[in-house]
């Protein structure tokens, strides 16, 4: 594993792009989350990241008086949007993402959050707002850059890749770290799948993702993240072949090699898979569908 770089300190990745890491490691953000400085005279900011002072000064830095035309939210999770107001505040530029922390829900996960029985809504910055919200495909151009934003629900309704050149920036959606998270009924494992072959079928071929270090091989790293989501859907429906069991079950089963602090995500994971099944028809849960639900094949 790589070294963690120093939190607050810029790093250039290429020419016109710095990064920061913000001061809020933990087992769901691995060293942190990664702030994007784009530009040479001219600057986006990409995740201003977590409401945190030290962090704004750090970037204010980084920034070193230059003008920022924009600041660009990949999605509204508490690690990746609460600071984009403040620094909106602090340099006068716009935020820009696809649009609040229900925008960009499949009508499944509206259906199922207006139930309220499901849980979820974990980190969600119930209170972020976009100045603009950006379009699937809109191109926003600064004075020495071009990015185009893909809408690529999954992780969170509203979240955005961005494209650059051949790389794109991949917010939570591909990590070359971990997997992501998808917690429904904000997570869709539906769209999660379908926006990770959109983002392969753009040909980027290098990633910087939210958090974790920029990942060389971005196509290699969708595929193998595919992958891994089939081979546990096929765990889960091996689970299934024994009997009615639910997300708890299954979780208890199939993961056996994670802490046990990080079950209860694994166990959302679980869900969101299930749900997906469901709206395959290749499952069913035994009553109205909640996060206690059992579930047997069809």
């Amino acid at each position: 594993m790589a070294k963690p770089p120093q939190i607050g300190d810029p790093r250039k990745l290429a020419d016109g792009l710095t990064c920061l890491l913000a001061p809020n490691p933990s087992p769901m953000t691995f060293w942190g989350t990664n702030t994007y400085l784009l530009g040479h005279d001219r600057l986006a900011v990409i995740d201003p990241g977590p409401d945190d002072p030290a962090h704004l000064a750090a970037v204010m830095d980084a920034i070193g008086g230059r003008p920022v035309s924009h600041i660009l939210v990949t999605h509204s999770h508490l690690d990746h949007s609460p600071l984009a107001r403040p620094l909106a505040r602090a340099t006068g530029a716009p935020v820009l993402a696809f649009g609040d922390s229900a925008a960009g829900r499949s009508t499944i996960m509206t259906d199922l959050a207006r139930a309220g029985d499901l849980g979820g809504g974990e980190g969600i910055d119930h209170a972020f707002a976009p100045d603009v919200c950006l379009a699937d495909g809109e191109v926003i151009t600064g004075k020495d850059w071009t990015l185009r934003a893909l809408h690529t629900p999954g992780h969170l309704g509203n979240h955005m890749c961005f494209l650059w050149n051949d790389r794109a920036f991949t917010g939570d959606l591909v990590m070359g770290w971990a997997t992501s998270l998808v917690s429904p009924p904000d997570g869709d494992l539906t769209d999660f799948m379908a926006s990770c072959t959109r983002l392969s079928d753009t040909g980027a071929r290098q990633g910087y993702a939210g958090h974790g270090a920029p990942i060389p091989d971005l196509q290699g790293r969708i595929a193998a993240l595919v992958t891994h989501r089939r081979q546990r859907e096929a765990q889960i429906l091996d689970q299934l072949a024994k009997g009615a069991q639910s997300a708890r079950d299954i979780t208890k089963a199939i993961y056996t090699d994670v802490a046990a602090a990080l079950l209860p995500m694994a166990e959302r994971n679980v869900l969101a898979h299930l749900i997906d099944l469901t709206s395959r028809q290749i499952a069913a849960p035994s009553g109205p569908l909640s996060g206690a639900s059992k579930f047997t094949l069809k």
